[in-house]
């Protein structure tokens, strides 16, 4: 899809019969306590990135931030929107939904036109039911849970949702031909409960054998007493739907075991591999929306971009980040283009409406929406080489 790509087609947008082409290089972006580098005293357009910026979740929030704050300052090098540059306000909720939503109103008083934010899914589901007074223009990276796009037509999403990741994983799983299947998630949280959930219900429609499901408390980092449940049922592959960090030790602990089957993931196992061992990664597979590994087109520009502005290898979290702030940028052109005033319900309607009816080409694939926030694009199966690096098992084309 991305073949003969050049740089300056980096960006094609469909909405309202508006394209934003040509992005040149980058600079990195503006501090916690700066806004970004639209220049002084000259016109600009205020935009919002919200995220877990210290904190817990402070790793997910920082990577969506500097992916976003890239495109912006790529977009502001070939010129602005409309001639117009991109004034990005950084605001740090810390992982608490009540302090997204006091940063979500800090921003609306700032003036901004959109928001790429929140990142995880409680401050994501509270800036939601908040922005849909204000109607504000909303597109989160990462926030998987069902609900979030749910409360108004102005939030958006650049990820796909958690039934999505285990339906995905449950369709290869019965692909690659397994019969038995155990999970281990981690109990109570929104994101690992929803995907297990979501595989679960379509393995089991797909004639999968779920031959038990284990679960695990926030803080722990002994599971072997799950994982000998599980192994015990000889399953022909494990699925283990949570964050990498768990997802590293529970790799680690199996393989311990003696258990060299296949082991399944989802995207937040987007880093992994700085947690468990080349040799235990081996006959792992997770589904994830980019991988730096993958060296087409449009993919290859954004990891060797990311590298040149911070110095390292983004990860999926990076690219969402970069693909929101995409997507919103998508939406701020068709009203620009409308010579509607900035911050009026025009212009926020105009910015929704051509999100909603446009599409975009980002580095995690095709991103179009259909009638509702939820984004119709394509995944990737990620496995690893015996060096532990990513590669790309195989490409899920998007369904209607």
């Amino acid at each position: 899809m991305f073949e003969n790509v050049s740089r300056r087609n980096f960006l094609q947008v469909s909405a309202a019969g508006v394209a934003l082409l040509g992005l040149a290089g980058c600079n990195g972006g503006g501090s916690e306590a700066d806004s970004g580098n639209a220049e002084s005293g000259s016109a600009s357009i205020k935009v919002g990135i919200l995220g877990p910026h210290t904190g817990d979740v402070a790793n997910y929030g920082i990577a969506c931030r500097n992916g976003a704050q890239l495109y912006f300052d790529q977009i502001n090098e070939d010129g602005g929107i409309n001639g117009k540059q991109v004034e990005y306000l950084v605001e740090d909720e810390q992982g608490d939904p009540t302090q997204a939503v006091t940063a979500y109103n800090l921003l609306v008083e700032q003036g901004v036109v959109g928001i790429v934010g929140d990142v995880t899914t409680g401050p994501t589901t509270a800036v939601a039911q908040q922005s849909v007074n204000d109607n504000m223009p909303c597109v989160t990276p990462s926030a998987t849970a069902a609900e979030i796009v749910t409360y108004g037509s102005n939030t958006f999403r650049a990820c796909v949702t958690d039934t999505e990741q285990g339906r995905i994983m449950a369709a290869f799983a019965s692909e690659q031909g397994y019969k038995n299947v155990g999970t281990l998630y981690l109990k109570g949280d929104d994101y690992n409960e929803g995907v297990n959930n979501a595989f679960v219900e379509e393995a089991k429609a797909l004639g999968i054998n779920i031959t038990t499901e284990q679960s695990y408390s926030a803080g722990d980092v002994d599971f072997n007493s799950q994982l000998t449940t599980i192994i015990a049922t000889s399953p022909d592959a494990i699925l283990a739907p949570n964050y990498y960090e768990d997802d590293g030790l529970i790799v680690t602990q199996a393989r311990q075991q003696g258990y060299t089957g296949v082991i399944l993931g989802v995207d937040g196992w987007s880093g992994v591999a700085d947690y468990a061992s080349a040799e235990d990664l081996q006959n792992c597979y997770y589904c994830c929306a980019f991988s730096s590994a993958n060296d087409e087109g449009l993919a290859a520009q954004f990891t060797a971009d990311y590298e040149a502005a911070y110095g390292e290898t983004p990860t999926n979290f990076c690219a969402l980040g970069y693909d929101a702030a995409m997507v919103l940028a998508a939406g701020i052109t068709a009203a620009e283009e409308a010579g509607l005033e900035a911050g009026s319900d025009e212009y926020l309607q105009a910015v929704i409406d051509g999100i909603a009816a446009g599409s975009v080409e980002g580095v995690t694939g095709t991103i179009a929406y259909e009638g509702t926030g939820d984004p119709v694009k394509s995944s990737l199966i990620l496995t690893f080489a015996e060096d532990g690096s990513e590669e790309v098992f195989e490409t899920i084309d998007a369904t209607a």
